[in-house]
């Protein structure tokens, strides 16, 4: 459930996060101004935290008078959206926008202008400009609304979810949210659920290798691609939280219901990119086939959640009152459907639709990462071999408490930290900045569209030192500084969003990620590609699955 467009950019509010936006507001530029003799503070302060500066971050872009540089002199890619909508037609930059966003920073620099369509955004790639934003994203932060997903809400009367609502309307849902998927209560209880489903996947995977694989008895090996049993498990996890039962995807014939749910989010991810470059609702009058395949996709998936949620609320509704209190002071976790139909402090629509949210961004959103971690630790052995033997160690000393064996392990927080690196989920994180603010020494007025684009910045030698090498030990407490080259560094690691909007499934997703790489770094595996080619759809995949292959210890 990683932040994404799909990777849901909502998430906890803490105390520290309001005093310092609050903060941020007291000390902002004054807006009668924009001349660098009313900035200079704010400048200075910036200069201060930085301890080696780079050339892009910190490139000076000022007119001759000394006053910050007007909103259209900002370096822009066409003015016509139309023009340029053909072109990335043309061009296919829609697979590839993660790779035009990196060759135009490369040619414009580390600020710009994009008209694609109806879609406009200044985008950003500098830790200081990413802090600078988040700075003035207010109490309410406003990010990109997918409006075909908004529109498929509307046109099926359904109630729209955290993750298309904005204003107090949202915040209050969200808050409500929180308690149950990201606070530290919430994980201790559906720790134990994910470590379940890791354990059980490790052990069809093992399974299958003896009745499969080639070798001898005890040593046999086996390739396979392993991304349609990843998508199973990323399912079966987030079932297993959701609605505290499990859904059976890991026997020999899983249910035809479930691959259609995984083939409609495929289906969903693959439209939406398209759509929010063209008038969709004009799409949806003429019956256009590609609105069609995305309306299409998300009854798919709203369809499967409602069974899931039906079945839920007959259990949970039949059990007598005395029996279900029994349970939840027994310590038996109900999932966050039951936790909150008990509660009662949402209405039942509220529930299906922050449900079936969080169903559709938790399956490709963990899966995919998981295909290029396994990709990753395969060609770089040596690194693979250090997590093993932390976690042996970890695993020993946990007595089989799941928490205590991911705390006792941090070189898997730091692989999937590395991982969502350099292949993360969503490309972007965005905000509409609450007032007017300075970026790069341009002015970017309030309610601008702005985004920061994650493959770039974690691919950028100007941020990260040797940033293609995979060294999860570079995100460790000891080795805090190492490969920090950008000033507001604070801002490097976005795969989850920031502050109020980051992902709601944040915990679920990092906890089942961790659990599963803990759980196979039991196994050897290898690849056999040494290099993979990605894709953008909704999200950044592997163009073709890597091979991996797998042998017992």
């Amino acid at each position: 459930m990683v932040t994404s467009p799909l990777h849901h950019e909502e998430c906890v509010q803490s105390n520290s996060c309001h005093l310092w936006l609050q903060k941020s507001f007291l000390l902002g530029s004054n807006k009668k101004s924009l001349c660098l003799i009313k900035a200079g503070a704010v400048e200075k302060e910036k200069l201060e935290e930085a301890k080696g500066v780079h050339d892009a971050g910190a490139r000076s872009r000022r007119d001759v008078d000394g006053c910050v540089k007007s909103f259209e002199k900002i370096p822009h890619t066409g003015r016509n959206g139309w023009l340029n909508l053909v072109r990335f037609w043309r061009k296919d930059y829609f697979s590839q926008l993660h790779k035009h966003q990196e060759r135009t920073f490369r040619d414009l620099g580390p600020i710009y202008r994009e008209h694609v369509g109806s879609h406009k955004s200044v985008n950003i790639m500098m830790p200081v400009d990413i802090g600078e934003l988040f700075r003035a994203e207010g109490l309410h932060p406003q990010r990109m609304t997918l409006q075909p997903w908004a529109t498929h809400r509307e046109t099926r009367k359904h109630s729209k979810g955290v993750f298309l609502k904005n204003g107090e309307e949202w915040r209050a849902d969200r808050l409500l949210l929180n308690k149950e998927v990201m606070m530290s209560a919430a994980v201790k209880r559906f720790l134990p659920l994910l470590d379940e489903v890791a354990k059980d996947f490790c052990q069809m995977l093992q399974a299958r290798v003896d009745r499969e694989g080639r070798g001898k008895e005890g040593k046999r090996s086996l390739t396979i691609d392993p991304s349609p049993d990843l998508f199973r498990f990323a399912l079966e996890a987030s079932c297993h939280v959701l609605y505290g039962e499990r859904i059976g995807l890991f026997s020999s014939t899983p249910s035809m219901e479930s691959q259609k749910f995984i083939w409609a989010v495929e289906q969903m991810l693959a439209t939406t990119p398209p759509l929010l470059y063209l008038p969709h609702r004009l799409l949806l009058h003429i019956g256009a086939p590609l609105w069609t395949q995305h309306a299409t996709a998300w009854d798919h998936i709203f369809s499967h959640a409602e069974a899931r949620i039906q079945r839920g609320y007959q259990r949970l509704s039949s059990l007598p009152r005395s029996v279900s209190e029994a349970r939840a002071a027994g310590g038996q976790y109900t999932g966050v459907l039951g936790q909150l139909m008990e509660k009662g402090q949402l209405s039942l629509d509220l529930i299906k639709a922050n449900i079936t949210e969080l169903m559709a961004g938790g399956v490709d959103t963990t899966a995919v990462p998981l295909q290029f971690a396994l990709f990753e630790l395969g060609r770089n052995p040596q690194v693979q071999e250090e997590i093993r033997q932390q976690v042996m160690a970890s695993w020993a000393s946990a007595a089989g408490d799941p928490q205590k064996a991911l705390q006792g392990a941090p070189l898997l927080k730091g692989t999937i930290n590395v991982i969502l690196r350099l292949y993360p989920v969503g490309i972007t994180v965005q905000r509409m900045p609450v007032k007017d603010i300075v970026l790069q020494n341009y002015h970017i007025p309030a309610g601008t569209m702005v985004q920061a684009c994650l493959y770039p910045l974690g691919r950028s030698s100007q941020v990260f030192q040797n940033p293609h090498i995979f060294d999860p030990r570079r995100w460790g407490s000891s080795s805090r500084d190492d490969g920090q080259k950008a000033e507001g560094s604070g801002f490097r690691s976005l795969a989850f969003g920031f502050g109020a909007r980051q992902c709601v499934g944040r915990r679920i997703a990092e906890n089942e990620m961790q659990l599963f790489l803990m759980h196979v770094s039991f196994r050897k595996f290898y690849r056999f590609e040494s290099d993979i080619k990605t894709k953008y759809t909704l999200i950044l995949l592997p163009e073709s699955p890597p091979k991996i292959t797998f042998r017992k210890l």
